[in-house]
């Protein structure tokens, strides 16, 4: 899929477990023309997935309309840790099904991937599905998204 038109901001991070994903996904991003910020981590030593969670995580919400991309190995941990953040919706997918339905029901703007656990082919559908689809903001949607924003 070719999504050039978007020219989307999106921050992409990884822990050591999902380093070689975020490697493969920063560059079709950047070939599909969307403006990507890499925030780590930057080789296979061993890194603390919160840390790298939480810097993305920020920057997501410093930057409207922007995206977050995270991965661990599992894609677990660092979903777990961004969605600690008020304002995050990080979700964990693992096809384009759960890509599409994170945007359209649930407003999601992080998407969390495995790097051990999905190829980079999958790895780049998922994310152009998530990229693609937009909030549904019918009421029911709304009302939801609002509720997960409540202390």
């Amino acid at each position: 899929m070719n999504f050039k038109f978007l020219n989307m901001k999106i921050f992409i991070g990884s822990d050591h477990g999902g380093f070689e994903l975020k490697e493969i996904l920063r560059e079709y991003l950047a070939s599909q023309n969307h403006e990507v910020s890499d925030e780590g981590c930057f080789s296979t030593d061993s890194v603390d997935y919160p840390d790298i969670a939480k810097k993305v995580s920020k920057k997501v919400l410093e930057n409207k309309n922007s995206k977050g991309i995270l991965m661990c190995g599992t894609g677990i941990g660092i979903s777990i840790s961004a969605n600690k953040i008020k304002g995050i919706r990080a979700a964990l997918c693992g096809n384009e099904y759960m890509a599409k339905m994170a945007r359209e029901h649930n407003d999601a703007n992080i998407l969390c991937l495995g790097g051990r656990v999905i190829g980079s082919e999958l790895g780049k559908s998922i994310i152009d599905t998530f990229l693609k689809n937009k909030f549904n903001d019918e009421e029911r949607h709304k009302r939801r998204v609002e509720k997960m924003e409540e202390k």
